[in-house]
């Protein structure tokens, strides 16, 4: 009788155990298009966290966890939306850290995430239509939104005495938005936008594009575009004509590819970047040297983005996006114990023992209204051929 009660009770330990699986993350990003020098660092720091969490076998008893990449091109809805349906449909991912444009985000949340229950953590979407859109609680980001960064671009032109500027920016979503919070806050600031011009990725040649922006004059150029094509381009036609000599640079500007091909002619230049200066940002540059990446633009939010996702796993004691979207803002913020970039263990085994856990991550992260990033930045300063940090804010 009493070999029969023991046998009862380990049978029902083991019938309420979590029972180890195999765990996909899709890492859908930009590995061509207009930012691909900035996503290898960007992927590096969501499979990162993967590695550290799977290692741990502190995961939902002991699961593995794999990161599945796919192609969002960062421009082209289309091969994003089709990429994002094949490891949804075919690889059975059970979330996503991406989109990282804010119009091929749009495309795989409308397209497939919606219809499928899929959670999506994006490091780098920052259009503020995303705050709005609907998403039956599946869309996080760990990038502040560009509502944020607009008032952040005017306190430093302020600061820098700038009282007019043309503006460029791509044509999507994440350049109208930008552009649009620029427009609002440097001129209800009381400065002057003297054009508002968009421009196309991909083009060889700049040259009609500058020539009305400098028609229009300004004391700067402010080129809210893409690094790797189309911002690039239209740098390089300014300076070639002697259009402009100084440029304000949004987020998707900056990454050391532009100032390696423009040289020295971008000294003095200035911009935003999603950043911090906290204890977890120094310790994932610590993270990021040991495993052979930088800690570059969105790496940190990558990293972040991929642990929240596996941390609100933990507390809804599932894999499943229906199971654990509710969770996500209650690992991201107080109350609970601070958990660092390195301690991901430590989080998942607080949060199994029944306790609380406040992720503050590689970037300080603190998900706010929508579940969005409540926004640091640091102010970037090109001197001596590179991107050097000026202060955060």
């Amino acid at each position: 009788m009493k070999k029969l009660l023991v046998a009862t009770a380990v049978a029902a330990l083991v019938s309420t155990a979590v029972s180890a699986e195999n765990i996909k993350l899709g890492v859908i990003l930009g590995y061509t298009g207009p930012i691909e020098s900035l996503t290898p660092d960007m992927a590096a720091g969501a499979e990162l966290a993967i590695k550290e969490v799977s290692n741990s076998g502190a995961l939902l008893g002991g699961s593995k966890v794999t990161p599945v990449r796919g192609d969002t091109t960062c421009t082209d809805s289309a091969a994003a939306t089709a990429a994002t349906e094949r490891l949804v449909t075919s690889d059975k991912i059970n979330a996503i850290v991406g989109g990282d444009c804010s119009g091929v985000t749009t495309a795989m949340l409308q397209n497939v995430a919606l219809a499928n229950g899929i959670v999506m953590v994006s490091p780098s979407a920052t259009s503020p239509a995303l705050s709005t859109i609907k998403d039956n609680g599946l869309f996080f980001r760990t990038a502040p939104s560009d509502a944020r960064q607009g008032q952040v671009l005017t306190a430093i032109l302020k600061d820098k005495g700038v009282k007019s500027a043309a503006l460029t920016y791509t044509n999507n979503d994440y350049g109208k938005g930008l552009a649009n919070s620029i427009k609002t806050n440097f001129e209800k600031a009381g400065g002057k936008i003297t054009i508002s011009a968009a421009h196309e990725d991909g083009k060889a040649d700049y040259t009609a594009e500058v020539g009305a922006l400098a028609a229009a004059g300004g004391d700067v150029l402010i080129v809210a575009g893409y690094l790797d094509q189309g911002g690039k381009g239209i740098i390089q036609a300014a300076l070639d004509t002697g259009a402009f000599e100084t440029f304000v640079l949004p987020d998707g500007m900056i990454g050391d590819s532009l100032p390696l091909a423009i040289g020295a002619d971008l000294n003095g230049s200035y911009g935003t970047v999603p950043g911090t200066d906290s204890p977890g940002a120094a310790k994932f540059g610590e993270m990021a040297k040991a495993a052979g990446f930088k800690a570059g633009p969105f790496a940190s939010e990558s990293y972040d983005a991929a642990a929240l996702i596996m941390l609100a796993m933990q507390a809804a004691k599932s894999s499943q996006s229906k199971m654990f979207k509710d969770k996500i803002l209650g690992v991201a913020n107080a109350p609970g114990t601070k958990i660092y970039p390195g301690e991901l263990a430590k989080g998942l085994k607080i949060i199994a023992g029944g306790g609380d856990v406040d992720y503050v991550g590689a970037s300080a992260v603190e998900l706010i209204g929508p579940g969005e990033s409540a926004g640091n930045y640091r102010e970037i300063l090109v001197s001596g051929g590179k991107n050097t940090t000026a202060r955060f804010r």
